[in-house]
């Protein structure tokens, strides 16, 4: 699907509905970002130690934030790339975006990285997109639709016991500091670079669940929260509270997701008082 354009215009946009605006906006994404070489991109690191930026991020949050609020010009925004306003606050909707989710990986030129667009009302997402445009994977959402992976509908797996599955975090969540016994359950660990994408993998059933027990900024999260409640799941903060979208500091208390009874053993096997650092 093109992009808006001068063909397209502003009317139509409005016509369409959020999810859709949603993937006709992470396909215009993937084609700004597609241009780039992730290793020759320019590249420079953010101020007060939050991560890389390239070019290619700038360029694609450039692109959306013309793109979308001309289409929803009542809803906030919310985006990595973004110096971020209070005006945001004020609206009953707001897209909450990330340009691209794994820029480290992009900028090593791995394909394992995403374009990440959720639009969260009254604190709940409600429509959410997640594409890999080197990988041909597009996840979606809206609320009461059920979630799909290139169009076809997915399901969260019905594995119910965690020392079978697959948990997609990073190694240092497995120190003893985060769990209640001091030794991580027995699941199998593997790790992807972009977030997202761990909670969409997790939405359609390749993974049994994830967790990121450091403070995570809301764009990071907003679209799989959706994608993987629709495809069956439940994600939560680390202590299990029900997430919420467009804080006054986007920052939520880590992340834990995957069908209900995975999601409820790695809650019960946590130390709620454990340090929330790993990634």
């Amino acid at each position: 699907m093109p992009a808006i354009d001068d063909a397209q215009t502003e009317e139509q946009a409005k016509g369409l509905t959020d999810l859709e605006l949603l993937i006709r906006a992470a396909e215009a994404a993937g084609d700004i970002a597609s241009r780039y070489s992730g290793p020759t991109a320019r590249r420079w690191d953010k101020p007060g130690g939050q991560g890389p930026v390239t070019e290619a991020d700038l360029a694609v949050n450039a692109l959306l934030e013309e793109m979308l609020p001309e289409a929803r010009p009542d809803y906030g925004w919310l985006s990595e790339e973004t110096e971020d306003s209070a005006d945001r606050l004020s609206r009953d909707s707001v897209f909450i975006i990330d340009p691209i989710d794994g820029t480290r990986a992009f900028a090593e030129g791995s394909r394992t990285w995403a374009h990440s667009l959720a639009i969260a009302t009254a604190g709940r997402v409600t429509a959410a997109v997640i594409y890999l445009p080197q990988r041909g994977l597009m996840y979606t959402a809206a609320q009461g639709q059920g979630a799909a992976r290139n169009g076809t509908p997915i399901r969260a797996s019905s594995l119910t016991d965690l020392a079978l599955a697959e948990v997609l975090t990073a190694r240092p969540n497995l120190a003893a500091e985060h769990w209640r016994t001091r030794n991580a359950p027995g699941f199998t660990r593997s790790y992807r670079p972009s977030l997202a994408y761990r909670m969409a993998k997790v939405a359609d059933g390749r993974a049994g669940a994830m967790l990121t027990l450091r403070r995570s900024w809301e764009w990071d999260i907003a679209a799989g929260d959706l994608i993987l409640r629709e495809a069956g799941g439940q994600a939560t903060d680390r202590l299990g509270q029900d997430l919420r979208f467009n804080n006054p500091v986007p920052l939520l208390n880590g992340v834990v997701a995957g069908p209900p009874a995975l999601h409820k053993e790695l809650i019960e096997a946590l130390d709620p008082d454990g340090p929330g650092i790993a990634s």
